[in-house]
């Protein structure tokens, strides 16, 4: 029987040969002139029988209608007339004999790869038509473009036909007679979470029951094959326990994945079944660490021939965020991506995109007249889910006989597309230059300090012309009636400022002159080495002091254990620091990583600064380092380079960066920056200006722009910040900070906004409030109040606490 397909096949490619072969250089101009017409016709309808001998050595049979999103096939079948011949004035030009010669040998080998693909459209036809689709069904239309575009690639060619028409021919023929065999056979692995449906749509594919389910434990204790028939196609599905999510469990995940990966070593499946459920709500990463495990086990390779199914699929879509219930497209929309996101956070590759099937194996799923379970959106879920099974088959045989490789999903992961706009905004933040051991008495910002020093003339001493004040013991307080409770506080508040603004004063006064002693005694060592070049040996030693305890998170637990993290200042120069956790809550207060740090002098008047900061959980370790240097060219000049290493991933990011600071006026100063970041095989180069003014002791603005380019792409960016901060901060504490960003990237406009406050709400309580907003529709709002002078406020804790008991008792006693 399959010499008789061949010979129909053998047949059709001779007629094709024969029909539109040999005048397709002579009608080649006519061809370029009305290739208008023949495009839109091949472009949007299907194809029709040929009637003629003219239109079949014109045209020959034409593609079928072009899928959605594959772009336009006309460029494909009408190629420019360079690529066929050399055209001259008096006529084509003949070959030679060697070149003739060459043809003919390439034309025999094209026609046998030809009528192999012959058969396998036919086959594909024939399995579409069993399963009652048409040639315009989407994955039918898309298997037989991709077929010719890849006929068309290997020829390095445009000339000839795809032959559609002679293989619908010969596939209406064959499945007419109705007793042909179709010589076809498909290997289907099944992976997935426990009780999401595997066992249950594999009897559905059967129409029989060839494995026990449970609604209520897993089914499926061991690795299965299951071998049976689907209308006349034979197809084995490889059955595995379900696997768990929870990152505890990826143990025992990996050791049923390596006895799959055992069993199919020798034949491997045509196609990979990933089952996950529909009406899954979850929104974050919990199912990451699952993926991780099965890309671990089979590789990233595994998701290029996978299909994501999709159970449950008749499931009510929830309430939208407006309280309306989504539509099912929308439903479905979202919970594909929700999966598809997570598999590329698996693999490392953001190109990903699997296709998409929806399974509803309920009996009281809806059905038409034949049978056939149909879905919410009028679709028939097993016919479409089967052809995307076979469609992937179907297009490996036609790789493999045009040998076509496609490129490992695994082996391209290192070709990372460089995140731009990540890349950007660390660009844009605002550095602080290094200074020397013996300048770090000042402050950071010497714009900060001019001010500071046009201001010191304000304070004065105040708080010593005060008169005495003695205050009032509790029982004093509480003789007091609320006029003159409010008059003493105010009086203590008043004095308590002054005193602060005092301490202040002489704090500035004290780092200025341990500035200028360090800048003496620095002079006078170098006029002692210069006199004496002997070392004394007489130096005193250093001596290993304990450091204040770290402040850790708040927490409503009893046990502080500031004991865990308590270090020693050592002689060495090297600060060892522990990094904590800032999010962590009761006993999960731990160490997050370890940050060491160390400051050089480079004869004495260069710093150096070497920092690194390693961070580990039980699943992630991520490593940064920073190496920068400063040059003080002049008073209010300075020039910093920096290089910058951090993990992405698997991969490092390498980032080297420079920039110079000047003053242009007494309170303002502008950056010039670039920098240049190394990802995996991807260089991204970006540019930035940065201006930053000080309008008086209350108000800052700063103001950045820039650009990163990267694989001949762009992103822009810009920064608006404004400080608006008490006059007399960080006495008076209130400080708000309001931010705007812009990012244009691929066309595509992003405007954040963040606002940032946090005011005094008495005299032991502060309330901060943070708030941001995109274009895109998101946002977030936050209140928070700190308070330790009032116990009510923290008996507030107990009202959920008694809420949920008296939920308890009530469900207890409504089941009683």
């Amino acid at each position: 029987m399959a010499k008789a397909i061949q010979g129909y096949v053998t047949e059709a490619v001779l007629a094709d040969r024969t029909s539109g072969a040999e005048p397709a250089v002579v009608i080649e101009e006519l061809d370029d002139l009305s290739s208008t017409d023949d495009e839109n016709t091949a472009t949007s309808a299907p194809p029709a029988q040929s009637t003629s001998a003219a239109s079949s050595r014109t045209n020959g049979p034409s593609l079928p209608s072009r899928p959605a999103g594959l772009g336009s096939s006309s460029s494909l079948s009408q190629p420019p007339a360079r690529t066929v011949q050399q055209v001259r004035a008096n006529g084509p030009v003949a070959l030679d004999r060697g070149s003739h010669q060459a043809t003919e040998d390439d034309g025999d080998e094209n026609d046998e790869i030809h009528q192999k693909l012959q058969m396998i459209r036919v086959k594909f036809l024939r399995l579409a038509h069993r399963f009652g689709q048409t040639p315009q069904n989407m994955v039918v239309s898309q298997v037989l473009y991709r077929l010719g575009l890849a006929e068309q690639l290997r020829r390095n060619t445009a000339n000839g036909t795809f032959g559609y028409d002679s293989a619908r021919q010969i596939a209406e023929r064959l499945e007419g007679v109705g007793n042909e065999p179709l010589d076809f056979f498909c290997t289907i692995l099944v992976l997935g979470k426990t009780g999401v449906g595997k066992s249950a749509t594999i009897n559905s594919i059967f129409d029989e029951t060839k494995l026990h389910t449970n609604a209520f434990d897993c089914s499926t204790k061991k690795i299965q094959e299951i071998i049976g028939t689907v209308q006349g196609i034979k197809v084995k599905v490889i059955d595995t326990p379900g696997l768990s999510c929870s990152s505890l469990e990826q143990h025992h995940n990996q050791k049923v994945l390596n006895s799959v990966k055992r069993l199919i070593s020798k034949n491997p499946p045509d196609i990979v079944l990933y089952f996950d459920r529909l009406d899954m709500q979850s929104r974050d990463n919990g199912d990451v660490p699952l993926l991780q495990t099965i890309t671990k086990v089979f590789g990233a390779s595994v998701w290029f021939n996978a299909i994501v199914v999709l159970t449950h699929a008749a499931s009510a879509p929830p309430d939208g965020p407006n309280g309306i219930p989504l539509s099912y497209e929308m439903f479905v929309t979202q919970r594909s991506h929700v999966v598809q996101q997570a598999i590329r956070m698996a693999t490392g590759d953001v190109r990903l995109m699997n296709p998409v099937s929806l399974v509803e194996n309920h009996s009281a799923c809806r059905t038409n007249r034949a049978g056939q379970r149909v879905l919410p959106n009028g679709q028939v879920w097993k016919p479409q889910l089967m052809l995307l099974c076979f469609a992937s088959k179907v297009l490996a045989e036609a790789n493999a006989l045009l040998k076509l490789q496609d490129s490992p999903i695994g082996k391209t992961s290192r070709t990372r597309i460089p995140p731009l706009p990540f890349l950007l905004s660390s660009l844009l933040q605002s550095r602080a230059p290094l200074k020397l051991p013996e300048e770090q008495f000042c402050d950071d910002d010497d714009l900060e300090q001019d001010l500071e020093d046009d201001y010191d003339s304000d304070d004065g001493s105040e708080y010593d012309d005060l008169p005495p004040f003695k205050r009032l013991t509790k029982a004093q307080l509480a003789k007091l009636n609320k006029a003159q409770m409010n008059a003493y506080l105010e009086e203590l508040d008043y004095r308590e400022k002054l005193f602060y603004k005092k301490q202040l004063k002489e704090e500035r006064m004290r780092r200025r002159m341990m500035k200028k002693m360090a800048e003496e005694a620095s002079a006078r060592a170098n006029d002692y080495s210069n006199n004496n070049p002997e070392d004394d040996s007489n130096t005193p030693t250093n001596v290993s002091v304990p450091m204040p305890d770290m402040v850790l998170p708040s927490s409503f637990d009893s046990d502080y254990p500031s004991h865990r993290y308590r270090f020693l200042d050592t002689p060495s120069e090297w600060l060892v620091r522990p990094v904590l956790e800032t999010q962590g809550w009761d006993h999960d207060v731990g160490y997050e990583g370890l940050n060491v740090e160390r400051l050089f002098a480079v004869k004495g008047k260069v710093p150096l600064s070497v920092s690194g900061q390693l961070t580990k959980d039980k699943k992630d370790c991520s490593l940064q380092m920073e190496v920068a240097s400063t040059v003080k060219h002049a008073e209010g000049k300075t020039t910093s380079v920096g290089l910058d290493l951090q993990s992405v991933g698997k991969d490092m990011a390498y980032t080297i960066r420079g920039e110079s600071r000047f003053k242009n006026f007494r309170r303002n100063n502008t950056v010039a920056g670039v920098s240049a970041t190394l990802l995996g095989d991807s260089l991204s180069a970006g540019v930035k200006i940065e201006d930053k003014l000080v309008v008086n002791k209350q108000l800052r603005l700063l103001v950045s722009g820039g650009a990163m380019s990267g694989r001949g792409d762009v992103a822009y960016g810009g920064r608006l910040e404004a400080t608006l901060r008490d006059k007399d901060y960080p006495i008076g504490r209130m400080l708000s900070t309001l931010a705007l960003s812009i990012v244009d990237w691929h066309g595509d406009l992003a405007v954040g906004g963040n606002f940032q406050s946090q005011i005094s709400a008495g005299r032991a309580s502060m309330l901060v409030g943070h708030a941001n907003l995109s274009n895109k529709g998101t946002g977030q709002v936050g209140i928070r109040l700190n308070s330790s002078e009032h116990l009510q406020i923290a008996l507030l804790a107990l009202v959920p606490v008694f809420k949920n008991i008296q939920k308890l008792l009530q469900s207890y006693s409504e089941s009683i």
